[in-house]
Formats: C-alpha cells, sequence, structure tokens
C-alpha cells in the first residue's frame, strides 16, 4: 500500500534528521554574502506541492497561497548547514529538538484556514518563524507564541531580517493563546496537542477556523479544523494522520 503523502515524511524526524543535524553543527557557518537565491528551486519546490492536489481534503492549492511559497526564502529560516536542503519536501531541524515543518504541510494547513488579506491569525509554535512568513504573505496581521526562548529570538529576528514586518513573536506558552490581541480569524497550532485547547477555542471569532495536530505524539495525531460558527457552536473535521513536536505547556502537563 502506498504510502500517503501526508505522512510519507515522518518516519526520518526523529533518527536520519536529527543525527544529521548534530553531524552538520559543527561545520563552519556559512556567509550571508554567500547565500545563493535559491530561486529555481522554491519553482520545484511549489511543482512539487502542486502534485500533491487532491490528498488530505485540498483538491487545488489557491494562488495566494502558492505565491507565499515562491515568494518566502525558506533558507533563511533553517540553520546555515541546512540550507542546501531547504527546498526539498521535507522538514529540516532547526535546534532544540524542533524542526521546520515539509513545505507540503505548510501549504495544506494554510489553505485549510481560508484566509482573506484583511485577517489577523494567531500561530501556536513558531519554531524558526518561517509558517509566520508564509501566514504574513496573505493577512493583515500575525501574532506567533513560541515556547523555546532561544527560537523565539531567532525567529523574531529572521522575520525582521526578511521584511515580514506584520508578525508579532512572543515567547510563552502557546496553549494559553494571546488573549490580548484576541478574538482571532483564524488560528494555526503547529504542534502536536493532545486535546483541543479551550483557551485557543475561546479566542477563535466566530466564523473562524483553527488547523491543529490532536492526538497522543507517540502514536502520531490527526490534524483537524475546528470551524466556530456565527452562534459560537463548533465543528471539527479530520484530514489525516501527521506527526509533530509535542505542544508543551501548562495545558500538557509541563
Amino acid at each position: 500500500m502506498k504510502t500517503p503523502v501526508v505522512i510519507r515524511w515522518l518516519f526520518s524526524r526523529r533518527g536520519r534528521m536529527i543525527q544529521a543535524w548534530s553531524a552538520l553543527a559543527i561545520l563552519p557557518l556559512i556567509g550571508a554574502a554567500s547565500v545563493p537565491d535559491y530561486r529555481a528551486e522554491r519553482a520545484a519546490m511549489v511543482a512539487d506541492i502542486q502534485a500533491s492536489e487532491g490528498r488530505a481534503g485540498v483538491p487545488k492549492f489557491s494562488e495566494p497561497v502558492l505565491n507565499a511559497l515562491r515568494t518566502v526564502p525558506r533558507h533563511q529560516f533553517v540553520p546555515p548547514p541546512m540550507q542546501p536542503h531547504a527546498y526539498a519536501n521535507r522538514p529540516l531541524p532547526i535546534g532544540h529538538g524542533q524542526t521546520i515543518s515539509q513545505p507540503l504541510i505548510v501549504a495544506m494547513m494554510t489553505e485549510h484556514l481560508q484566509l482573506s488579506p484583511q485577517d489577523i491569525v494567531l500561530e501556536i509554535g513558531a519554531g524558526s518563524g518561517y509558517q509566520a512568513a508564509i501566514l504574513s504573505q496573505l493577512v493583515r496581521h500575525v501574532y506567533t507564541i513560541e515556547i523555546v526562548a532561544p527560537l523565539a529570538k531567532t525567529a523574531a529576528d529572521t522575520l525582521k531580517r526578511t521584511g515580514h514586518d506584520n508578525v508579532t513573536v512572543r515567547q510563552g506558552d502557546g496553549y494559553l493563546g494571546w488573549p490580548e490581541h484576541a478574538p482571532f480569524d483564524a488560528i494555526m497550532v503547529t504542534a502536536g496537542a493532545e486535546t483541543i485547547p479551550e483557551p485557543l477555542v475561546e479566542q477563535l471569532k466566530p466564523g473562524g477556523r483553527m488547523i491543529i495536530p490532536v492526538g497522543k505524539t507517540a502514536t502520531g495525531q490527526e490534524l483537524v479544523l475546528v470551524e466556530k460558527d456565527a452562534d459560537g457552536k463548533i465543528r471539527k473535521r479530520d484530514f489525516g494522520p501527521v506527526l509533530f513536536v509535542p505542544l508543551t505547556g501548562i495545558g500538557q502537563g509541563k
């Protein structure tokens, strides 16, 4: 049986990829001036993503989402030793036991939110800042939270350096959301939660959408779309198996 494209990257996540990063971490850093533009590689990555249309509840990727993927320099959001691999359709390690998601997963999760230019979006799990950069191309403002302090700082620095000025990064517990800026038109959670965090449901605007991996991390999660109607009622839709690093914080017992 053919492995579903939505989970084909999972099997090397904790094994080969992490080991590769450990080995490459000792290499000298590549100077910013020597980093290529990778425009052709971005185009090839987008073509690979388009080849997966019709799966995981995405009949066709919208042009705004594809343009965001063509525009954002993914190589700037990974450690220098990983930059030559930045446009492969797979996750990459970014340090501190975390990864930058596979571009196909980024595209699918973004597409499911059905974003509009005036939307205000909350992201839980900033990581390197790449997903926030993609979202920033599509909406008015992105608020993103990262619990790992060094990653939060790196994400903020990279987003500023790459000109994504409509993103605000905060270091903290994403399980609790960001009530000061709620309600949000959309919420994206880029870490696996055992259950859907109630604070995030409360901070979702009526008519809004949340995309989140839900389930026990050891056995994987299901990619779940949470929709809140105008009366505040919740509907959930399941789009298949995924595997993310676990959501940590007060609501997850850590």
